[in-house]
């Protein structure tokens, strides 16, 4: 089943770390992040990529997000985060290479555990990618209830871009 507008979020653990404004550079240690206990109460700004470090990922998908995340946060999104297949480290090495400090979160959805529980994976085995893979999509989740889900069915970045998301807000 893959989510819809009014889905509750499913209940996930993704991993992070956190944003160090002393050592930023820094490595930290992983950090749990529960969606329900993270997300309660707030409006979120999800948006997943296949992989860090991939070429339209990299050149269209996370640029967007990094240019207009204040103007998100301006209009009510409390969080703003990006999950991806990669593990907590290549996360956390990715925001650091765009420089988004704490103002978006990077969670690992390694396990595909929260992927899986949207109905938003696919399999990369011929990519050589792992059968595991984040579906390119975004979503805006108000208290925990879906509010708007933008899923791309071809390669590139529409409905998943931070202008379509913006537009929702």
């Amino acid at each position: 089943m893959t989510v819809k507008v009014g889905d509750v979020l499913p209940n996930a653990v993704l991993t992070y770390i956190p944003y160090n404004a002393q050592n930023p550079d820094a490595c930290g240690l992983p950090q749990q992040l529960k969606t329900h206990e993270a997300f309660k109460g707030k409006k979120v700004v999800l948006f997943a990529v296949p992989g860090a470090f991939t070429p339209t990922c990299s050149e269209e998908h996370m640029p967007g997000y990094v240019e207009q995340v204040g103007e998100l946060k301006s209009k009510g999104a409390d969080i703003v985060a990006c999950v991806a297949s990669n593990d907590q480290f290549v996360m956390h090495a990715w925001g650091n290479m765009y420089k988004v400090k704490d103002d978006i979160l990077m969670l690992s959805d390694a396990n595909g555990e929260l992927g899986s529980a949207l109905g938003l994976v696919n399999d990369g085995t011929a990519r050589r990618m792992g059968p595991i893979r984040l579906a390119r999509f975004a979503m805006i989740i108000d208290d925990l209830k879906v509010i708007y889900v933008g899923v791309e069915a071809a390669p590139g970045v529409t409905v998943s871009g931070a202008s379509a998301v913006l537009a929702k807000l």
